[in-house]
């Protein structure tokens, strides 16, 4: 009956929807488009745009946008006139009942008095000269992807977007890679405000957040430009949503998605409830209302004491069969409308809600070895076959509210995402040639993002065209982990298989064997930022110049506690009966008492941290055109930024307060070679920033990987010098041929390095500031269409290549090394960057395709360690390097029902290609099974998905 129910709801749905397409069918359409100036790419406000057939008319709003609604089917005519500049008539103007017409138009300044000068084009024309326009005046050196692009795509979130970029790829489907580094030398940024981290321990953002219909455009800036933000070197990420609807519109998408070695298999974990499906399941996990708010105040209980208090946590330890896995599901809706008000005000409103639920399975092989020996091969410390149960909900909700009136813009645009992840990590395996162990972990994840901006544009003088844009922005992030449990069994490797495993609870508590870890984050980020325009005419030729502040501030909280179980009796017969007890046993009410098992709490001070960033900028920066071909835009940025932490350790108070002071010149010249080609150069100083994380003397014991990780209170930023030369030539609509070569030197760049004394057997992972590196690359970028191959055909006109290929050289450099090695690549820059695709779009048949093919050349995950024998280095425990892969995804789309839906089919990891971490042992810079040592082996499974959206 009830999925009876479902099905009925959702018929009902569909109905409704194609009464409602009916309705549209017959309502008017809509040529809507912005104004922008040829030589300096500004938007021009106050344009006057009237259709000749009729009496119809408007003018272009604050950000030069128009719109002229009401139409009948037909083609018209449609003229622009503007003081200074000639008249433009656009002819052949197709528009079609209840659908909009896009039309951007470029304008060019007279020199001269004008005479009734009238410039007439076609709409195609008009298109082409405006996409040039867009990508040729851009003043820094940068990849985009508009609106347009976007909806004639079947990407459904802003992580499949960017796929599309040039020079860009995303891992995980989310998190963004450009020009091979890592996360720390690229940001983003959505609607002018910067975004936060949505990860703790990292500097990136999941972007497959952000629906891909409320996108206004992606830009990815890769030099620096004084109004940009100063910490980046790899790009800039400006994502900006949409204001205004062209038409009201409701749009709902659902999907389903298989996994090979997931989907229909059992899966193991603990029993959810309906908190978990909704993203939300973190609050009945956190430590008992009663427990003691500290570690002092734990340890000065009595025993006894103690013992109650262990007895109010749940006995969650128990792996239950939760039935097979079933498909991946995600439901998207998205509405939008525009109102129009008699004082010639309008009002714009964009609302998202998206959700998505998932059960997967992984299969890892884990390994490590001891120090090298005389052969270079060490002798086994551990060989685990992992078992990854993971279940996770995520729910986004996009709000977007904006105002014109006049000269006179604003917006608040609002971003929330709360997410909920439940793993089970099983694994099995042999620990130094001596014990077989059965060890499980259990973790929970809640995460949350909000991100809420103010915003406003403002003409302030129709006669000199000065502009006033300001924003004030809030950020909030949190990460809660609630009762992440471990727990180990163990037996000789001699014992035989009746004997029976035995729980390894010490009489000494420690986390790794059997303990329970809690811990929150909590971050809040508060912004504003007042830009200033003022376009100048100096000789002749259009001049800008800009000036802006900003101020950014940060505060994080984070508080852990650390929990260990131990057993407290000396009768050896009832302590190996406890122990032979069974997982869902062995901490039941019943095993809780002052000669069995209790808690004892071993928090560290260092777990608890609070952290404050406090950055403050200026920029004055001036676009000159030198030139009728010539253009050069520079300034300088300057950034105070003052960080903060506060912690202690067993000495006593730990405090870090850190006041740097960056003056950061940028210069990007653009020479117009002709119509169709640009030669660019670049010089940009950036820097890169330590997350508190990395500064932070918390230390974690990472169970999967066996080691312990801790940040370095001495870690200092890195500043980046950058040089970038370009030369791109746009064939045609939509085309990119363009070579680049850039050089960059980092001073103090920051790396990820295994302690200076750790072994194989006891690894701790910390961060180090290396003197120098330097990294050397040269990228192509190709995107065009293959109408050349037979103009004749259809099939090829709408066949386009894409391309994007990046050769890069590293080298960190360390003075004075003892147990490092002093010259090697930078951590985690891969060496090459292939993206490749071919995209398919027929128009008439509404069919879609898209082949995308990504490698990226081996990179180190971690630093090893070993020592020098005279000029020779000798690697006790050797780099640990990804091995490529070869990723090829597939998606195939269709319109049905008069274009007002569309089914999807995706195919990603169509290879089955697994991730290899290992150490090379041969030197030979790939991964071969016989000789090197694998660290770590992941199987991802091909993931097929199929969607369906419709459009009321």
């Amino acid at each position: 009956m009830k999925h009876n129910l479902i099905i009925r709801i959702l018929a009902l749905v569909l109905f409704t929807g194609v009464l409602i397409s009916e309705t549209y069918a017959q309502a008017p359409g809509k040529i809507v488009g912005k104004i922008t100036d040829k030589k300096t790419g500004e938007t021009l406000i106050g344009v006057t745009v009237k259709i000749s057939e009729t009496n119809k008319g408007t003018t272009t709003d604050v950000e030069g946008r128009y719109a002229l609604n009401g139409l009948t089917a037909g083609t018209f005519t449609v003229e622009f006139s503007y003081i200074g500049y000639p008249t433009k008539k656009i002819s052949d103007i197709a528009v079609s009942a209840g659908k909009v017409t896009n039309l951007d138009v470029v304008m060019e300044e007279s020199g001269q008095e004008l005479k009734a000068v009238v410039i007439t084009a076609t709409a195609k024309q008009e298109s082409i000269g405006g996409l040039y326009a867009q990508q040729k005046n851009a003043i820094s050196m940068s990849s985009g992807i508009s609106a347009d692009v976007i909806r004639r795509s079947p990407d459904k979130n802003t992580g499949e977007v960017l796929k599309r970029v040039s020079g860009a790829s995303v891992q995980d489907n989310k998190f963004i890679v450009v020009r091979g580094l890592s996360d720390r030398y690229n940001n983003a940024m959505i609607n002018n405000s910067p975004l936060p981290s949505s990860e703790a321990d990292r500097k990136t953002f999941s972007f497959d957040v952000i629906p891909s219909a409320l996108i206004d455009n992606v830009i990815i800036s890769k030099t620096a430009t004084p109004d940009l933000p100063g910490d980046f070197a790899g790009g800039a990420v400006q994502i900006k949503t949409k204001d205004f609807p062209d038409l009201k519109n409701l749009q709902i998408s659902y999907s389903v998605g298989y996994n090979s070695i997931s989907t229909f298999k059992p899966f193991y974990g603990n029993s959810r409830n309906i908190l978990d499906f909704s993203g939300f399941g973190a609050s009945s996990r956190a430590l008992p209302a009663s427990f003691p708010a500290s570690r002092q105040r734990y340890v000065n209980q009595s025993i006894d004491q103690r013992v109650a208090q262990t007895k109010q946590f749940d006995n969650s330890w128990g792996i239950n069969n939760l039935g097979n896995t079933m498909p991946t599901q995600s439901l998207q809706l998205v509405y939008g409308n525009s109102f129009r008000f008699k004082n010639d005000s309008k009002l714009g409103l964009i609302l998202s809600t998206n959700y998505r639920n998932a059960a997967t399975i992984s299969q890892e092989e884990r390994n490590d070895f001891n120090e090298s020996g005389a052969t270079g091969r060490g002798i086994p410390l551990f060989q685990y076959n992992d078992s990854y149960y993971n279940f996770s909900s995520t729910l986004g909700l996009l709000a977007n509210i904006s105002y014109i009136k006049g000269n006179h813009k604003f917006a608040l645009k609002n971003v929330f995402n709360q997410s909920f992840e439940d793993n089970y990590l099983q694994r099995s395996g042999v620990f130094d040639l001596q014990s077989r162990q059965k060890i499980s972990q259990q973790e929970v994840n809640d995460k949350s993002l909000l991100n809420s901006v103010l915003e406003g544009e403002h003409l302030l003088s129709q006669k000199n065209k000065s502009r006033l844009s300001w924003n004030t922005s809030f950020s909030r992030i949190t990460n809660d982990q609630p009762d992440l449990r471990r727990l180990a069994y163990v037996k000789k490797v001699t014992d035989a298989a009746d004997v029976a495993y035995q729980a390894q609870v010490p009489s000494v508590a420690t986390p790794s064997t059997a303990g329970r870890f809690f811990s929150e984050l909590d971050e809040n980020i508060y912004g504003a930022s007042a830009n200033y325009t003022l376009p100048v005419e100096i000789r002749g030729q259009s001049q800008t110049i800009k000036a802006g502040l900003s101020k950014q501030y940060k505060q994080r909280n984070v508080s852990a506690r650390v929990l260990g179980y131990v057993i407290n009796t000396d009768d050896f017969a009832a302590s190996e009966a406890l122990l032979s007890l069974p997982q869902g046993e062995l901490f039941s009410p019943v095993n809780i008492a002052q000669d069995k098992f209790y808690l004892e709490d071993i928090t560290n001070p260092a777990n608890t941290y609070k952290g404050s960033g406090d950055l403050n900028a200026g920029y004055l920066m001036m676009t000159n055109q030198l030139f009728n071909k010539l253009k050069a835009t520079w300034g300088l940025r300057v950034e105070n930024y003052i960080e903060t932490l506060n912690t202690r350790d067993n000495s006593g108070a730990v405090n870090i307060d850190n006041n740097y002071f960056d003056i950061l010149p940028s210069i990007n010249l653009s020479y117009a070679l002709n119509d169709q080609s640009n030669l660019r150069a670049s010089y940009g100083r950036t820097v890169a920033r330590a997350q508190f994380r990395e500064l932070a003397p918390f230390s974690f014991y990472d169970f999967v990987t066996g080691t312990v990780k801790i940040g370095n209170t001495e870690l200092q930023r890195t500043s980046i010098d950058n040089i970038d030369l370009r030369y791109e030539l746009y064939p045609s609509t939509g085309q990119l041929i363009s070579f680049s070569v850039f050089y960059k030197h980092l001073i103090k760049p920051i790396e990820s390095n295994i302690i200076s004394g750790s072994t194989a057997a006891s690894k701790s992972i910390s961060y180090i500031n290396a003197p120098e590196a330097d990294v050397f690359g040269a990228e192509v970028e190709l995107r065009h269409n293959l109408g050349f191959i037979n103009s004749g055909s259809n099939f090829f006109k709408n066949l386009v290549f894409t391309a994007n290929a990046a050769a890069i050289k590293s080298q960190v450099n360390f003075v004075n090394a003892v147990t490092i090695l002093d010259k090697r690549p930078l951590q985690g820059q891969s060496p090459y960057l292939i993206n490749t695709g071919l995209q398919y779009s027929a128009p008439k048949t509404g069919l879609q395709a898209n082949v995308l093919y990504n490698r990226i050349g081996r990179r180190i995950a971690i630093v090893g360690f070993g020592q020098y024998s005279g000029d020779t280095f000798q690697a006790d425990y050797p780099d640990i390097y990804e091995a490529p892969r070869d990723l090829i995804d597939l998606q195939l789309s269709k319109s049905v029902i008069r274009n007002k839906g569309e089914l999807k089919l995706s195919i990603s990891n169509l290879l089955d290609s697994d991730a290899n971490f290992y150490q090379d042992l041969n030197t030979n810079k790939r991964y071969d099974s016989n000789t090197d040592q694998l660290i770590n082996s992941v199987q991802f499974g091909r993931t097929i998905s199929l969607g369906f959206g419709y459009r009321f």
